[in-house]
């Protein structure tokens, strides 16, 4: 498939499926790609894709980036959703430990230069991990920040270079955790305690009654991605 036939490919599934399923985006995304992915990070997004793949294709790829500073809720969910459903999660280190880091940047870079530490502990760790795949899928939605407002269901990731789906686009978080419930899908307990966005423990706070469901994540600072998505 040269690029024109990729891009049309890309157009016409994007407007197929926007009234559609997610479980339909997935079944059609894993039987065109055969090398294709799923990106989990254990928040309620994730955990519905994973239930949802586990229907569809239970033999796909998911993986998950293990900064080596995720809460402990977060590596307890992994265990629970490995068990439930029999499945091995690719884990994806950083090339450098937390130690080495530090030698090389100094102790807490997540405080002095938290972009540089999402790059060494996430970006760069993602980048290897896509080159062995045609696409990926993700579970963002529109409505969780701006920077995600013009997500299609179906695109092409310029940034790592494959078909990218994210099947949960045009959701809601009601309809996230109305999926959550009515399926029991295990989750992260973290969000039944004031976190609806969970990232790593060093960079992520509760969120109150009354603010953006983002605002917990690289508090007190500008920054309100990781860099895995734009």
């Amino acid at each position: 498939m040269n690029l024109f036939e990729k891009e049309q490919l890309i157009q016409e599934a994007a407007e197929l499926f926007e009234k559609q399923t997610p479980e339909a985006l997935i079944t059609w995304a894993v039987d065109k790609f055969a090398s294709i992915t799923l990106a989990c990070s254990f928040g309620a997004e994730d955990v519905v894709l994973v239930d949802m793949l586990q229907k569809v294709s239970p033999k796909t790829d998911i993986f998950y980036l293990d900064t080596n500073v995720h809460f402990k809720e977060t590596y307890e969910t992994r265990d629970r959703l490995q068990q439930h459903y029999g499945v091995e999660f690719v884990q994806v280190l950083p090339k450098l430990t937390l130690e080495e880091q530090a030698q090389l940047h100094g102790d807490e870079l997540w405080k002095s230069n938290a972009n540089q530490c999402c790059n060494i502990r996430k970006v760069d760790p993602l980048t290897d991990i896509l080159k062995n795949y045609d696409a990926w899928i993700t579970g963002i939605r529109r409505d969780q920040a701006p920077t995600r407002a013009n997500a299609k269901k179906v695109e092409y990731d310029v940034k790592f270079g494959l078909v990218k789906f994210n099947p949960l686009a045009d959701w809601t978080s009601e309809d996230v955790w109305n999926y959550i419930k009515n399926n029991n899908v295990i989750y992260n307990p973290l969000h039944d305690n004031h976190y609806p966005s969970i990232g790593c423990s060093h960079c992520t706070r509760q969120v109150m009654p009354g603010e953006d469901p983002r605002a917990g994540r690289w508090a007190g600072t500008e920054k309100t991605e990781c860099g895995l998505h734009k």
